[in-house]
């Protein structure tokens, strides 16, 4: 996403991303792009106008919004833009404690995983004052996103969104892990149906089957998954809990999540958010590695 930007605001001839990161290495690419490291997180607020988080949980980007809030720097017009998946009470939270000191609170929560983001198709959900996201729009549309969703002024209302659009994320991993077990256990064979699942239910669908087939479900340790599945666990435990607040049953992500949970007690914290085909291939008779995962 930082690196499409960047790329942007370089054909424009703007200036160019201050960035910050708890890991900086990770930022290599970034400043190879014209990217400047800022170690500091209040120090790139202080020069920055338009601030975009992404923040692995509410936790983070409450810390991070506490060192600035406490600090003696003028937040005043400044917009800060989170595309973390947080609960929108966390956001309520955020939007107060900014609006005090005349600072303006954006939620742009995304959906899709880092290949969609490496082309820059991602599908924004944004809430926030109109005055703030006018100005961020153009810095979204086609440049990180293919689409933005606008929710109105209420930030709330794109986390909401974020976390009910995470029910049939979830439940589509879960689904797409079942139909490949029983290809495989029936002898049909995990080609044919990953053809099927492409074609018949679309990319997004066929992206999830490429991540059981390939054995991205289970990366070797000494790499990154796509998307975390404690991230997913969590993102799953918004969704519950806000359903049990209103009386809304959620059986399919109930059990998904317990599959997501298992598989990380099995496994550890370094599988995807698809890992759940472990456990399931486990629930077949088969081993919770494929041929093409790490195997342990």
């Amino acid at each position: 996403m930082a690196s499409n930007l960047q790329r942007h605001l370089a054909t424009k001839k703007a200036l160019g991303i201050i960035y910050s990161n708890r890991t900086m290495s990770r930022g290599t690419t970034l400043q190879s792009l014209g990217g400047v490291s800022e170690p500091n997180f209040e120090k790139l607020v202080s020069s920055c106008g338009i601030i975009f988080t992404m923040v692995s949980n509410d936790a983070v980007l409450q810390s991070l919004l506490s060192t600035v809030m406490s600090s003696s720097q003028s937040l005043k017009d400044k917009i800060f833009v989170d595309c973390s998946t947080v609960h929108p009470e966390t956001v309520s939270e955020a939007v107060a404690k900014l609006k005090s000191k005349n600072a303006s609170y954006v939620a742009a929560p995304v959906f899709g995983g880092n290949p969609i983001a490496v082309d820059g198709k991602l599908v924004f959900a944004i809430g926030g004052p109109k005055r703030a996201t006018d100005v961020v729009k153009p810095l979204i549309q086609d440049v990180m996103g293919r689409r933005v969703i606008d929710c109105g002024e209420d930030a709330t209302k794109a986390s909401l969104l974020k976390i009910a659009g995470n029910i049939v994320t979830v439940n589509m991993m879960e689904a797409v892990g079942e139909a490949q077990v029983f290809a495989e256990k029936t002898g049909l064979g995990t080609g044919p149906m990953e053809e099927l699942i492409g074609e018949a239910f679309g990319p997004v669908a066929g992206g999830y089957s490429k991540r059981l087939t390939t054995g991205a479900y289970a990366p070797p340790l000494d790499s990154r998954p796509g998307f975390g599945v404690s991230l997913a666990i969590k993102d799953a435990r918004h969704a519950l809990s806000m359903a049990k607040d209103q009386g809304v049953q959620l059986p399919g992500l109930e059990l998904a999540r317990a599959n997501m949970e298992a598989a990380r007690e099995y496994g550890g914290e370094c599988l995807d958010s698809s890992s759940m085909y472990g456990v399931l291939r486990q629930k077949a008779g088969l081993q919770f590695w494929n041929e093409k995962s790490r195997k342990e």
